[in-house]
């Protein structure tokens, strides 16, 4: 039996793009944040907008930071970010650093996503013939796995195109905390805002496919691996939605763990790689986290 992990200040997971706290019980971040609390740490999965803008995601997160600290009576929280959820996590650190102890980022879009820009080059009008075709029905396909959104805006073209790259530029010149200054690198640990920075994410090693066990028969994994190859920038060497060096942000844990974008979540219904255990990645950052007395 694993020894009791107790942080100073709560655990705050954030969910992202088309993400959601639980459908019908059903949770994004899976059986995780019941791995977390068994250990003794207090964890909040709170809703923010399914697909919006970062911004407005970032708001919305605040407002239940605010509830958070209010219900714990603790000063701050700790922030892991999934996909989207990285950047929104950034916005709020950077917007209101007295509320958060420490930025995570898991799989984060932190310089955009090259199937985001694909995706609205494509509703643009910009990319003609069956490779449109190709990356929207994969898209849909991907959405189709998550059908019930919670009760908050969406706006499905804003939130894609937040997450392209031009956006996320200029979304980085206003929020770089925590961000390389060289491409592939790491970013401060500790920020001059007082907000500790990390980051991890994976990739999708097409070689290794006896490595991924049952993860061969997730369809997410399937749409993941068909989605890794309209990759330009960072072929292969990114996770199905975000690039490996991409998702840095902040001290750099390790980003190429052998796990697709939702490995990273431990979905679908905890099905992953044979090598890894993503809900592990989760406790032994809770102990990082402990350890730099956060």
């Amino acid at each position: 039996m694993e020894q009791t992990i107790q942080t100073k200040y709560p655990i705050v997971l954030v969910h992202g793009l088309f993400g959601f706290d639980k459908i019908k019980g059903y949770p994004y971040f899976y059986d995780i944040p019941e791995r977390l609390r068994e250990l003794g740490l207090t964890v909040f999965t709170p809703a923010v907008s399914a697909a919006n803008k970062t911004e407005k995601r970032g708001k919305q997160l605040s407002s239940e930071i605010s509830k958070i600290l209010k219900k714990t009576k603790a000063k701050k929280v700790n922030l892991i970010g999934h996909c989207q959820g990285a950047p929104t996590c950034r916005y709020v650190a950077a917007e209101s650093p007295k509320l958060v102890a420490s930025v995570t980022s898991v799989n984060g879009a932190n310089y955009g996503s090259e199937i985001a820009d694909l995706v609205i080059d494509a509703l643009d009008g910009k990319i003609i013939g069956d490779k449109a075709t190709k990356i929207i029905n994969l898209f849909l396909s991907f959405l189709g796995l998550f059908s019930t959104k919670p009760f908050l805006p969406q706006d499905f073209y804003e939130a894609t195109k937040s997450l392209t790259t031009k956006e996320t530029e200029e979304f980085n010149k206003k929020y770089p905390q925590g961000l390389p200054q060289t491409w592939g690198g790491e970013g401060k640990e500790l920020e001059s805002n007082g907000i500790y920075y990390y980051s991890w994410s994976g990739i999708i090693n097409s070689k290794k496919i006896l490595a991924e066990g049952l993860n061969n028969l997730d369809p997410s994994h399937t749409i993941m691996y068909a989605l890794s190859k309209l990759f330009s920038n960072e072929k292969d060497q990114n996770d199905g939605f975000v690039g490996r060096f991409s998702s840095h942000l902040g001290q750099v844990i390790k980003s190429d763990y052998p796990m697709d974008h939702l490995d990273a979540i431990n979905q679908i219904h905890g099905i992953h790689p044979n090598s890894l255990d993503p809900v592990q990645l989760y406790i032994d950052h809770a102990k990082r986290l402990q350890e730099k007395g956060l």
